[in-house]
């Protein structure tokens, strides 16, 4: 299984990864739940990967993990959240309410998103394309993405609110945050489609480049469209 390779944080003037900076900044005790999350979740993808997603009951996770099936549920209420859930969400908050109040909301999600995939690539490594093999494969985990993506939306559409004044249900922000994160699966899922053999932080460099040259098409650059007019 092919890893998530990464190019340099440096060569898109990238934040540098935070993982070991928030693991200093947390107590023992939420350490010691990270610990057990990513215990359970690394001994799931292993039995997912040698035996497929409905054919591994919770049991045998605890077992893999050496946990008691009760511990896996109050971290994982249900089998799909193993795959849906993870602790990216705050790195991504973080970067980007360390981001100047001015850049491009585009570019300040851009550096966030580095962080947290550096993050994940420390933590998760070959498991990444497994997870999202079977965000796009079980039908069940498929059925609760929109959930998990819409936390994401509210966080970024939070920090963009603290900064513009605007309500967080305002449309502008709803757009925008959507349309990123929608962008960035789309990545996600290409990347996997294709094998994994494109380095996946530079499709993403890649994808938000395209929202921030305004969804035009390189072929048709010339050809911008115009705001409708009321």
């Amino acid at each position: 299984m092919a890893s998530a390779r990464t190019t340099s944080a440096t060569e898109h003037g990238a934040v540098p990864l935070l993982s070991a900076e928030r693991e200093r900044k947390l107590g023992l005790r939420e350490r010691k739940k990270i610990q057990t999350r990513q215990a359970i979740r690394h001994a799931a993808y292993r039995l997912f990967a040698e035996q497929g997603y409905d054919a591994t009951p919770i049991d045998q996770i605890a077992e893999m993990a050496e946990v008691s099936p009760s511990t896996v549920f109050r971290y994982f209420p249900a089998k799909e959240d193993i795959v849906l859930t993870d602790e990216y969400d705050p790195v991504i908050e973080e970067v980007l309410r360390d981001r100047p109040a001015d850049e491009h909301p585009v570019e300040s999600i851009r550096q966030a998103l580095v962080a947290s995939l550096h993050d994940l690539a420390r933590s998760e490594g070959d498991d990444i394309a497994l997870r999202t093999k079977l965000l796009r494969d079980v039908p069940a985990i498929r059925g609760r993405m929109a959930e998990a993506q819409e936390e994401s939306s509210r966080i970024v559409r939070s920090v963009l609110a603290e900064r513009t004044g605007k309500p967080d249900d305002d449309l502008e922000l709803r757009v925008i945050a959507s349309s990123i994160l929608n962008a960035l699966h789309e990545t996600i899922m290409y990347w996997v489609d294709t094998g994994q053999n494109d380095d996946l932080e530079q499709l993403m460099h890649t994808t938000l480049d395209i929202l921030i040259r305004g969804l035009t098409l390189s072929a048709l650059s010339d050809t911008a469209l115009k705001p409708h007019q009321q």
